[in-house]
């Protein structure tokens, strides 16, 4: 264990956890009974914000810290109308640590953080951006690849890992996408990163409020469930979205061929087929993760989904991390030794 604690010793101190594994934020299943449990298990747990008004933001924060002592930490969308209300919550409450995703963050958000003594960390996408993020003063980065779930770039969590960490040593780095074992967060460590970030992997925790059905669609997946949505023409911009593949995946290729075709025909124009396309996963996670609706809601979930494959208490999850962490470095110390002699 000295030695796991040794490789990941710079993201446990920047989180102030037992273990640098930050839970991924994802709306609707990252609130406070799961948050709360991954930080009493020594783990990191992240509110998902998503686009909560700032009074209910307010209430997660202080039913999450009637749950736990530890450190836990709340993502902020920059895009949230919002968002400078947010910033102020977050600090009125003494949160520790603010993540602000989905999309470049405005300076301004970035510096009043840091006056309220609040420890910023934001998704770096490509190294250009993590240095321009470092010089606005970001304190933490992490970096996601395109096998992570939901909303997703378009490189893969190994190509940024090795563009970046061996460039990028002024703030602590943590890997996203894809990751649902201990070994592999060992990998990751030993190529520099501070520590890992796992979402998917914590959806089928007990603690977590989603709906049976939702668990049991993570359950039932494999890693080439989880696809992509596809764009179907380049006038009409799709945001990529990973998710397993159900009805509303399907169908929502034939509601842009349906809108393509009426723009085509002139009955309806650009701006207006833009938003009908968009409209079609409104609600969609929501009806998914709370309602259960796993036919037409959205199934978001990364391709370490294979790797889920029962209901475990979160604590139990983080001991089986950090289990195949240590077994892997006893294998190789192992092989090292035998070498050696």
């Amino acid at each position: 264990m000295k030695q796991l604690d040794q490789l990941w010793g710079r993201g446990r101190e920047f989180l102030g956890t037992r273990y640098a594994i930050m839970a991924g934020a994802m709306t609707w299943v990252s609130e406070r009974n799961l948050v709360s449990a991954i930080s009493n298990a020594g783990g990191f747990g992240v509110i998902a914000c998503g686009a909560m008004p700032p009074e209910k933001l307010r209430e997660e924060i202080r039913a999450t810290q009637k749950l736990t002592s530890h450190p836990f930490g709340v993502n902020l969308i920059t895009m949230h109308p919002d968002l400078n209300q947010l910033v102020e919550i977050c600090g009125e409450e003494k949160v520790s640590h603010v993540v602000l995703a989905g999309g470049l963050p405005p300076t301004v958000a970035i510096q009043r953080l840091k006056e309220l003594g609040i420890k910023v960390m934001c998704f770096a996408p490509a190294l250009v951006l993590a240095k321009r993020l470092i010089r606005q003063g970001v304190d933490a980065l992490v970096i996601e690849g395109s096998e992570a779930g939901g909303h997703i770039g378009p490189v893969s969590t190994s190509v940024l890992a090795q563009e970046i960490l061996p460039t990028i040593k002024e703030v602590p780095i943590f890997v996203a996408g894809g990751i649902g074992r201990g070994n592999a967060i060992l990998s990751y460590l030993e190529m520099g990163a501070s520590g890992c970030q796992l979402g998917t992997r914590f959806v089928c925790a007990d603690e977590c409020v989603a709906h049976p059905k939702f668990k049991n669609s993570f359950l039932r997946a494999n890693a080439r469930d989880a696809v992509t949505t596809v764009q179907l023409d380049a006038r009409f911009p799709v945001i990529p979205v990973r998710a397993i593949m159900n009805d509303g995946t399907k169908k929502f290729m034939d509601h842009q061929r349906h809108v393509i075709e009426k723009f085509n025909k002139g009955e309806l124009d650009e701006k207006s087929a833009q938003l009908e396309i968009e409209h079609y996963w409104a609600g969609a996670l929501r009806r998914a993760v709370i309602e259960g609706d796993i036919e037409t809601g959205s199934l978001m979930a990364g391709q370490s989904v294979g790797m889920v494959t029962q209901l475990q208490p979160a604590q139990e999850i983080i001991q089986d991390l950090i289990t195949q962490a240590l077994t892997a470095l006893k294998s190789r110390n192992g092989h090292i030794n035998t070498e050696v002699s």
